[in-house]
């Protein structure tokens, strides 16, 4: 039983062998930079919350498809119980990961959550938004949001140190990653800091989305993500290699040549690789996602598909307003939105009125401004293969060939 936090040493690889992982951190860093500044609609951060929330469920088992998600956000729960509840958990996560990324914002707000408390913060800020029905393990043991575990664990072959000592682990992991030298290393600590804290094993349940909104969290505190992308889809993308390598990494020390701590130095350096390469590829697909060349084109194959195929009333006129919504992020008086259609009145409002219905547009109440909307259905236009998942049940669930 692990009772000294010496025993998850190494919390870092040895500077000798460092060089390869700070150079791919230097890549990421300047690339996820750029894509951070992109100005955006707010709708796509609001769509990526949910994709978020998707691919947690996802990569723990407890599946919810995109249109039970966006039911969910409108207060329509199934009468599935099990459904319910993994609806639910998902809109749990979607407020928790705004609500934390403005707790937890700038380089205050990254510190911060190398702590204790935060720790306990990113558990009670999740499962503290469910009702007590759903608080319990599948082994039927309540959860208590934010508090941690008072019982030994074992999960597959690691044993989780004791109990009692998890608040001592916690200090030292907090301590150690909360202090290296900012820049590069940064990023490889996040890295070996989420596999850390869950061979550290803090709570009953909830570990792994407890580590996944830390790594989160810690990104955007960072300014690296904007809220245009996670590493959360890129694990979900390849859930096996994920939970192999976590595993991996829990392992003991292979001999003289594999660092000086209890643990393997080389699969930890393989997990801290495997992220980077993982927050790597994220960033380059939504840069190339946000080319702001091709939107729109991309913007007028919708439309035409709209009005061609579906006869929805939207008009490919609209192309121009929605085109300036995309690029600005800002929102439109509806009259300078009509006039830039070109077309009559009554044949303007008739198109705005088909925007809205279809989820194009986006406004807060009957007469106010219009936003750029991105509903499910147009994904498959707009952003290809961002949320596959998600253009298979829009086009099920809305009709569409």
């Amino acid at each position: 039983m692990y009772t000294d936090p010496v025993q998850f040493e190494p919390l870092l690889p040895s500077e000798a062998r460092l060089e390869p992982l700070l150079a791919k951190s230097h890549v990421l860093l300047r690339q996820a930079t750029r894509l951070a500044g992109t100005r955006v609609p707010p709708e796509l951060r609001n769509l990526l919350r949910s994709m978020n929330s998707y691919y947690t469920n996802r990569i723990e088992g407890q599946h919810t498809r995109p249109h039970e998600i966006e039911q969910a956000l409108r207060q329509d729960f199934s009468r599935d119980l099990g459904l319910a509840a993994r609806q639910r958990l998902a809109v749990a996560h979607i407020e928790a990961e705004q609500s934390l990324e403005t707790r937890y914002a700038g380089e205050a707000g990254a510190k911060a959550l190398y702590s204790v408390e935060a720790v306990c913060e990113l558990h009670r800020g999740l499962f503290g938004r469910l009702p007590a029905t759903d608080l319990v393990t599948t082994q039927n043991e309540p959860i208590v949001p934010g508090q941690l575990r008072q019982r030994e664990v074992q999960v597959g072959q690691h044993v989780a140190p004791a109990h009692a000592s998890v608040t001592q682990f916690l200090t030292r992991w907090a301590t150690f990653y909360g202090t290296v030298r900012p820049g590069e290393l940064t990023l490889v600590a996040l890295a070996a800091a989420h596999q850390r804290l869950g061979w550290i094993h803090p709570f009953v349940d909830g570990n792994g989305r407890v580590m996944r909104l830390h790594t989160h969290t810690l990104l955007s505190a960072l300014g690296y993500t904007g809220g245009l992308w996670s590493p959360l889809r890129g694990f979900a993308r390849s859930t096996e290699r994920y939970y192999a390598l976590l595993a991996d990494a829990d392992s003991a020390r292979r001999g003289d040549l594999d660092g000086r701590g209890n643990l393997s130095e080389q699969a930890l350096m393989a997990w801290i690789d495997y992220v980077l390469d993982t927050c790597l590829d994220q960033v380059g697909f939504m840069s190339g996602m946000l080319d702001f060349e091709t939107m729109k084109a991309r913007l007028e194959a919708c439309l035409v598909f709209e009005e061609t195929v579906l006869k929805s009333g939207v008009r490919q006129e609209a192309l121009r307003g929605l085109h300036y919504l995309f690029l600005s992020g800002e929102e439109m008086a509806r009259g300078d939105f009509k006039s830039m259609i070109g077309m009559s009145a009554r044949g303007a409002t008739d198109v705005l009125g088909a925007l809205l219905k279809r989820g194009l547009l986006k406004s807060d109440s009957a007469q106010g401004k219009v936003r750029f909307g991105l509903p499910q259905h147009a994904l498959r236009f707009l952003f290809p293969r961002l949320w596959p998942e998600a253009e298979a049940d829009a086009a099920t669930v809305h009709g569409a060939p």
